[in-house]
């Protein structure tokens, strides 16, 4: 029996769109900013530059040396850890001032996002302009930008003593928290745009749902792998694909004692799960693209599955493409950011996935309620 034609209206008011649309577009700036500070932060990963500020002063430490005497000053600040003592021995002051300026850079970019959050969603709150009950999620972005600047010293603390690096556990743990802080930007954003709650009736089913939602757990914990491959420089390793050592399953996967700690510290074992995985997300991409094109009336959910498949198997061939020529800069810099970008693209798909109705019932618990500004 058809289905009523008002079920298949637009669920969203039409007003919606226009009355948070600033805040929408403050949250997508944010996300790009984020999206940024991840590229950024990768740069200063593969330029060795992460130990070269070896204090931490939220205030202070936006200015940088101002004068010859200020430059050598943190020059001689450095000369006293282990990474210049044990790799850089000899730098010259230029050469510091180069990797100085990564880490800088960094920093900055990190307290800059810190304030161009916090003014404008002041601003937005003050006006009650905010979507009601998107304030404290709000308030949960903010502190977890605030942990995340914790974490950051945290990770480089550990390369000041008795190591020439940083941890690569608390190199995964900071990359994987500014994931879940674009993550959860994109989300928000995605919340307020009109339209996005599909209302047509599409046969999703929370099989579907769930394996969209899985996806984007897939690609965080590939991120995951991805960020201990470079916390080791795995990638400067096996450097053929898609042979390991002219082996699919090269010799070496298990020989630390006890045998998690491979996982974590074997080198071979770090890029080989970094690939399987990699395999892993590409197949289910491909199977939930098919289960929704024969299944799923709706264009749009359709096109979405095939955007995903797309972001994947480009992200997948730029992963090859890094490995094989031993990871230059550039490329290097291009997956980091390509793995954040197949991110936003599962986030976007589950959160359309999410919200497609699959009956009138739906449909209607869906329909919004009159559009409240937040006090």
């Amino acid at each position: 029996m058809p289905e009523p034609q008002e079920a298949r209206k637009a669920v969203i008011a039409p007003d919606r769109e226009d009355q948070f649309g600033a805040v929408r577009l403050w949250l997508y700036a944010m996300a790009a900013l984020v999206l940024a500070m991840i590229i950024v932060g990768g740069a200063t990963r593969l330029t060795d530059s992460g130990l070269s500020i070896t204090e931490w002063q939220p205030l202070l430490g936006v200015i940088p040396p101002l004068t010859e005497a200020d430059w050598h000053d943190a020059f001689a600040k450095y000369k006293q850890i282990p990474q210049y003592q044990l790799v850089n021995k000899g730098m010259s002051l230029d050469e510091f001032k180069f990797i100085y300026w990564w880490e800088w850079a960094h920093r900055f970019l990190g307290r800059f996002i810190g304030i161009a959050f916090a003014l404008p969603f002041i601003w937005f709150w003050a006006r009650r302009q905010l979507p009601k009950g998107l304030a404290p999620k709000l308030l949960g972005v903010l502190a977890l930008g605030a942990v995340q600047g914790g974490v950051g010293w945290f990770m480089v603390k550990s390369g000041l003593v008795d190591r020439v690096d940083v941890s690569p556990y608390r190199l995964a743990l900071h990359l994987i928290v500014a994931l879940l802080i674009l993550a959860w930007l994109v989300w928000l954003a995605l919340d307020l745009k009109a339209g996005s709650i599909s209302a047509r009736l599409s046969n999703v089913s929370p099989g579907q749902k769930r394996l969209a939602a899985g996806l984007v757990l897939l690609v965080l914990l590939q991120s995951l792998l991805g960020a201990f491959v470079a916390g080791h420089k795995a990638g400067l390793t096996y450097n053929t694909w898609p042979l390991m050592d002219g082996q699919f399953i090269p010799d070496g996967l298990g020989t630390l004692s006890p045998w998690y700690i491979n996982l974590f510290e074997n080198i071979t074992t770090i890029q080989f799960n970094h690939r399987m995985v990699a395999y892993l997300l590409a197949v289910v991409a491909v199977l939930q693209f098919l289960w929704v094109a024969r299944s799923v009336d709706d264009g749009r959910l359709v096109r979405s599955a095939l955007f995903l498949v797309i972001g994947v198997f480009a992200q997948a061939a730029l992963g090859i493409w890094t490995l094989l020529e031993v990871v230059p800069l550039w490329l290097g810099l291009a997956h980091q950011a390509g793995a954040a970008i197949v991110l936003m693209i599962a986030v976007r798909h589950q959160h359309m996935m999410s919200r497609a109705c699959a009956s009138t019932a739906d449909a209607a618990a869906a329909a919004p309620r009159p559009a409240r500004a937040s006090a």
